[in-house]
């Protein structure tokens, strides 16, 4: 495993564990799901070194924070704990209010990082912010970050904290590689982090999905799968599946250690089994020289889908042909 160290928050392992699965009914995993594999991937993923974990109190209204933590027993408290605070009324007394319950939930008397989980479009960061420096000030969290922020609002973040913004959790990987262009540059001089949701583009690089083998439940209604996207991924598959076959690796490996390839980047996928943690963690191993990493580079940068738009406009004509 890799790690980085992250002022306030310890040693992070440079892949982790996204538990937005755990107790959420979006991906089909029920009760018996949290009370057997979660917690069997939790202990699969601490005896592999993984360190960081995370979380939110909106990922299944608060389940997935209470089987985390559960999961974590004795160790949950030596490990990154990353939750997240949904910003609806984020004034400061809300903000402190939510973050002791997300500490509570998780069985910790400090959370090691606390973010806002999205840019609030109409409260600034001025307002939210004193409440995240209260919680700083107290020790109830470690360091704080934000999730899905540009990078001007990162800064404005910052600015409105009084100290370092220490993270950013973004969508982030080769199918979407935006964070790039401003996010990752930023994070290597500051000394940040950038955390990478959904690496793996919901399965997308793992190569086996195509024109002819569309995935079915919440992966259909991702643009990612028209079947026009499909037919445009497939050259950043292919660079994907050459560089997998000259490292004896797979093409999602890949992608995970393209991610964390980058400074100051870590990346979060989710496992539904002990055997796609197993397989996710073995990314951290793989060593892509300079040619390789360059390639996929060059190979997402020229990936350009299809707009939202274009995308539900194909499906009501796909909807209608088949009426």
């Amino acid at each position: 495993m890799k790690f980085l160290d992250v002022d306030g928050v310890g040693r992070v392992s440079r892949i982790g564990l996204g538990t937005w699965q755990f107790g959420s009914r979006e991906w089909g995993y029920g009760d018996d799901y949290a009370a057997g594999p979660a917690r069997e991937i939790v202990t699969r993923a601490l005896a592999l070194g993984v360190t960081l974990f995370d979380t939110a109190e909106i990922y299944g209204f608060g389940k997935s924070e209470r089987i985390l933590g559960e999961a974590l027993g004795e160790d949950r408290a030596d490990v990154a704990v990353a939750s997240k605070v949904f910003p609806v009324a984020p004034f400061p007394a809300v903000v402190k209010q939510r973050a002791r319950a997300s500490a509570s939930r998780l069985r910790l008397d400090r959370i090691p990082l606390y973010q806002i989980h999205q840019a609030n479009p109409v409260v600034p960061d001025s307002v939210i912010m004193p409440g995240m420096r209260a919680l700083l000030d107290e020790g109830l969290i470690g360091a704080a970050g934000v999730s899905n922020y540009s990078l001007d609002r990162w800064r404005k973040a910052d600015t409105a904290l009084g100290r370092p913004v220490i993270s950013n959790q973004v969508h982030f990987s080769l199918a979407h590689p935006g964070a790039l262009d401003d996010l990752v540059p930023f994070a290597e001089r500051e000394n940040r982090v950038v955390i990478a949701y959904s690496p793996l583009a919901q399965g997308l690089l793992g190569g086996k999905y195509g024109v002819d083998n569309r995935p079915g439940g919440i992966r259909s209604v991702n643009p990612l799968f028209n079947v026009e996207n499909l037919r445009r991924v497939e050259p950043l598959l292919q660079t994907l599946r050459t560089v997998a076959a000259d490292v004896r690796a797979e093409p999602a490996q890949v992608a995970l250690a393209w991610l964390i390839a980058l400074p100051g980047v870590v990346a979060i996928p989710g496992a539904s089994t002990v055997e796609q943690l197993e397989f996710n963690v073995a990314a951290a191993d793989i060593e892509l020289d300079t040619s390789a990493r360059d390639a996929l580079t060059a190979a997402a940068r020229a990936f350009r889908p299809v707009s939202t738009r274009r995308v539900l406009t194909d499906l009501v004509r796909e909807r209608l042909g088949r009426a």
